[in-house]
């Protein structure tokens, strides 16, 4: 059996990235995938601005620390101001443009209004250095800069950068298109009575919700019958307009299990089988869209036992999917924790168990481990990585991938 990381690089390796793009609405790209290296249209500010509400000053006018200056002009943000004029200040407001001839700002704190007949001055109470509290033009981004390279997948703060500095449409790759298929003649849905030893497919609802997380198009050819030939035609179906099919169940070894023959009939089956638990039976291969047809879907067969099917989804199809659909990071990112319990029993083979953030930043372990234990997805906050053979005693540091790294990829 291939180690973890084995596996995990024999299917990054094997990925053909999906390069047909389209152009969309920025408002539309959520989740999606950059195509090409996005460039700034304009100077981030576009002008030198105000951070602070206070008043523009030529900073030598202000040397003592206890200046009085007439109030030239008042600038809020979305105005232009006249040039400041030698010994006066001119009230401004956060985001306003500087006016020519000032060179600093003193926020409004450090300033006292004076009024009078005269006209309102501002006594300034502090001698400001030039530059202070001033954005220049172009700090943050430089007109024909890379603000977003080839490969992110957007977020709601990658839209916004790309909105402010004008960008109202994106080349983003094609989506994932991805065929999901369930087998197991003991599987019922949900809301349909269960016969004497049916079980409700609850891999159904949990695969497809992960496949929608990373932004697939997914066609559900629901439950197929147990049988070599309806495997089979399934498969064929499958492969002509998708980019991957996934399966859940029929990847062991039995007389009902069909995925493997069936898989090979129609392709080839390229990995079977992994040192992790849970989730041994995890398959990898292709299946042809046509006779002779070099092209090929990928294929991936999961586990049928839940917490199998969606651990093994996290760790093996999760970056396969994201590098298929061109995204440049795959990895989630993990950190160290501390164990507050025991594991006296580890495996020969490299364990991922569910565990939760406790109140104090230590990881509290669920009690029951079990491949069909549901509840302890829902219960934990991630997964801890345990090398073969390694026991855990409390206090030991241990590697914690976070769910929310693995559920809603970055």
């Amino acid at each position: 059996m291939l180690t973890v990381r084995q596996a995990l690089d024999f299917l990054m390796g094997a990925v053909r990235p999906i390069t047909a793009t389209e152009t969309i609405s920025t408002l539309a790209a959520n989740g999606r995938v950059l195509a090409a290296d996005q460039r700034s249209l304009l100077d981030v500010p576009p002008a030198d601005n105000t951070q602070m509400d206070g008043y523009a000053v030529r900073a030598a006018d202000c040397a003592s620390g206890d200046a009085l200056l007439p109030i030239a002009q008042r600038i809020p943000a979305g105005h232009v101001g006249a040039e400041l004029t030698p010994g006066s200040a001119a009230r401004i407001f956060t985001g306003a443009l500087i006016p020519p001839g000032a060179d600093a700002v003193v926020m409004q704190e450090q300033c006292e209004l004076v009024t009078g007949e005269g006209g309102d001055r501002v006594r300034i109470k502090h001698a400001p250095q030039s530059g202070d509290w001033i954005r220049l033009r172009g700090e943050d981004i430089e007109a024909g800069s890379v603000i977003l390279p080839a490969g992110t997948r957007l977020r709601a703060q990658e839209l916004g950068l790309a909105a402010s500095v004008g960008l109202a449409e994106l080349p983003v790759l094609r989506r994932p298109r991805v065929a999901v298929f369930f087998t197991g003649d003991e599987l019922a849905m949900p809301g349909e009575p269960l016969k004497p030893g049916a079980i409700y497919n609850s891999n159904r609802y949990t695969l497809r919700g992960l496949l929608e997380n990373l932004g697939c198009e997914i066609t559900d050819y629901g439950i197929v019958p147990d049988t070599l030939a309806a495997t089979r035609d399934t498969l064929r179906a499958a492969a002509r307009e998708h980019d991957l099919i996934i399966t859940s169940g029929g990847v062991s070894v039995g007389e009902e299990d069909h995925i493997r023959p069936a898989v090979e009939a129609e392709g080839r089956l390229n990995m079977w089988q992994i040192a992790v638990k849970p989730g041994k039976p995890l398959a990898f291969g292709e299946v042809r869209r046509g006779q002779g047809d070099e092209d090929a879907a990928f294929f991936l067969g999961l586990p049928g036992n839940p917490v199998s099917s969606f651990v093994t989804f996290l760790l093996f199809v999760r970056p396969f999917v994201l590098k298929l659909a061109g995204a440049a990071s795959a990895e989630p990112q993990s950190f160290l924790l501390r164990a507050d319990f025991d594991w006296a029993k580890p495996d020969r083979r490299n364990e991922f168990l569910r565990v939760r953030v406790n109140a104090e930043g230590g990881l509290d372990l669920f009690t029951n481990q079990g491949s069909g234990v549901l509840t302890s997805t829902v219960w934990a906050d991630g997964l801890i990585d345990v090398a073969p053979g390694q026991p855990i005693a409390r206090g030991d540091m241990l590697r914690f991938i976070p769910f929310n790294q693995m559920l809603y990829p970055t």
